[in-house]
């Protein structure tokens, strides 16, 4: 039986009215291997202080942005023995080392915990950034168990495992599959979403306790905007409690390689739509859009972060105008559960 189709609706879509390019504050920095810049913006967290934190795929920092992104801290991940870098890429000749962080969450206790995105077993790794914003505490853990769960339930991972959004709704973790990988051994890509209980999944990285299990695993088609199929590249709870997500639409050949973005949505699974992300001029929204957060204090507003695919060039923090849609969207309790 096809999944759903979830239903393109315009007042469900958003507007950029606002883009600043990440730069650190401190600059590079060689001994680091800090770029000057952030790289490869892939995920996004509001923090409770109104600042936001990026998460880079090839990139081993974290960003942590004053709510303008105009002051950009930067926070250091430790190097392993098997690395010397902090940067990775096709010059560099080693992007297949990264840690392909792809997902971001905060936990209970104040911590941030980034999700690699599984799409190989160097990214099966995660890590947990203690006080983020105080004296950081940085640790990564391999997470072999967690990514061989999700591989194993067909109906989530599809034909490649690509985790790409989290988000803490009541007691889960709810986890976002993109399903823009190629078909592989009789099965297609799939996007879909999967419950795991959150502290029973924190004990079992952090301590060793058993794996909780998979559950409500759920496929989703998200449609297509101008013939372009969408996939998840990220989610979030709204003020109101809705729960969130970012597709965009990339002719990318597999779960590891990149392509051009011809369209970026904004959509709500709660209700099961989605509209069009539109760019200053009105224009479909081209720029590929892997972070999403929203504006405590104004629920009109939310927040993306782009991945450039050019190692040079900083990420941009998108500042958008939401869609009357979201201005009378809460999560009811008939609502479909992802």
């Amino acid at each position: 039986m096809p999944p759903p189709t979830v239903r393109l609706d315009p007042a469900r879509g958003a507007r950029v009215i606002s883009r600043t390019p990440l730069v650190y504050r401190r600059g590079a920095d060689p001994a680091l291997d800090r770029p000057a810049h952030v790289r490869a913006g892939s995920a996004l967290a509001a923090l409770p202080s109104g600042q936001l934190a990026v998460i880079q795929d090839d990139a081993c920092f974290l960003a942590i942005l004053s709510p303008d992104g105009k002051v950009v801290e930067d926070v250091a991940f430790p190097l392993t023995e098997a690395e010397v870098m902090r940067q990775f890429d096709d010059v560099r000749g080693n992007k297949k080392r990264k840690l392909d962080l792809e997902a971001v969450f905060a936990t209970p206790d104040g911590s941030l915990v980034a999700l690699g995105s599984g799409s190989s077993p160097l990214r099966e790794r995660v890590v947990r950034i203690e006080d983020p914003t105080g004296n950081a505490r940085v640790s990564i853990h391999a997470a072999p168990s967690l990514y061989q769960r999700l591989r194993e339930e067909p109906s989530f991972a599809g034909a490649e495992l690509n985790v790409e959004g989290a988000v803490v709704v009541g007691e889960d973790l709810v986890l976002f599959q993109r399903g823009n990988g190629a078909p592989s051994g009789g099965l297609a890509p799939v996007d879909a979403t999967a419950r795991i209980a959150l502290r029973p999944l924190l004990a079992h990285l952090f301590a060793g306790a058993e794996l909780p299990p998979l559950r409500d695993v759920r496929a989703w088609d998200l449609g297509r905007i101008d013939g372009h199929r969408l996939t998840f590249t990220d989610a979030a709870v709204t003020p109101r409690a809705a729960l969130a997500f970012l597709a965009c639409a990339e002719d990318s050949p597999d779960a590891t390689r990149d392509g051009p973005v011809s369209a970026v949505a904004l959509g709500c699974l709660d209700d099961a739509s989605l509209g069009p992300i539109l760019d200053e001029r009105g224009a479909p929204l081209l720029d590929k859009t892997e972070g999403l957060a929203f504006d405590a204090t104004d629920e009109a507003r939310a927040y993306v972060v782009t991945d450039r695919d050019d190692p040079d060039a900083p990420s941009e923090l998108l500042g958008l105008a939401l869609g009357e849609a979201w201005l009378s969207t809460s999560r009811s309790g008939d609502a479909p559960r992802p």
